[in-house]
């Protein structure tokens, strides 16, 4: 059964990527009419937030986009950053949502950022924990439990990432259309572009619980 819900979540994770790249690839042909740059949407943003410590900086890569608490910088990819296309600027705004988020302390937020520390700590163990107390669970079943408990943070990472993304979203939206950065036309891809990147956390949240279920399982019915 587990195997079964594990190759289900992976093709449903394939699925919601592939989707999301070809939104994007969709949406990113398609320019804003004021021809503003996803920089030129994300100072803008900040800006009219009230927020001026946060610099707008290019990363390489693809879809790498995000905002760096520690440093306060919007970190867009070259195609994001320098396109004046629809999905630039929703993945732009997308991203000062954080920042502004992070400004006027949303709960979810400082939660998330709080858990960063232990989530990073579970992550580069747990797994090798959890393989040394499947292999010990008749004779030092503790071990297992330990890395489950560690995998539990990293999956309630995963459900409080799920309102801080939504939220960030929804900002956005709402600032690109009181803005005109986005009209009649063209707000509904942006809405789009920004649904279908929210999927890929929906996925990964209740694909990381499945593999938590499973783990559990294993251990009370070992303990059996």
């Amino acid at each position: 059964m587990y195997w079964i819900i594990f190759i289900g979540f992976a093709l449903l994770s394939w699925l919601v990527s592939y989707r999301l790249k070809n939104k994007f690839e969709k949406y990113s042909k398609i320019p804003l009419p004021n021809g503003m740059t996803g920089k030129d949407v994300a100072e803008k943003m900040l800006h009219e937030n009230g927020i001026y410590d946060v610099k707008v900086i290019s990363i390489p890569g693809r879809l790498t986009d995000h905002y760096n608490p520690a440093n306060q910088t919007v970190n867009l990819s070259e195609s994001v950053y320098y396109s004046n296309s629809i999905a630039a600027a929703a993945v732009a705004a997308h991203e000062c949502g954080h920042a502004v988020q992070h400004a006027t302390a949303y709960a979810p937020l400082k939660m998330r950022s709080a858990l960063v520390p232990v989530v990073s700590f579970s992550s580069n163990i747990m797994m090798w924990v959890i393989l040394g107390g499947m292999l010990m669970i008749n004779t030092f079943p503790q071990l297992l439990l330990f890395g489950i408990i560690l995998f539990a943070s990293t999956t309630l990472f995963s459900f409080i990432t799920l309102p801080v993304e939504i939220d960030a979203s929804k900002r956005a939206l709402v600032w690109l259309s009181s803005a005109g950065i986005t009209n009649v036309a063209t707000h509904d891809k942006a809405e789009d572009a920004l649904r279908s990147a929210a999927y890929t956390y929906v996925v990964a949240a209740l694909g990381s619980l499945a593999t938590l279920l499973y783990y559990i399982m294993i251990y009370m019915g070992r303990r059996d």
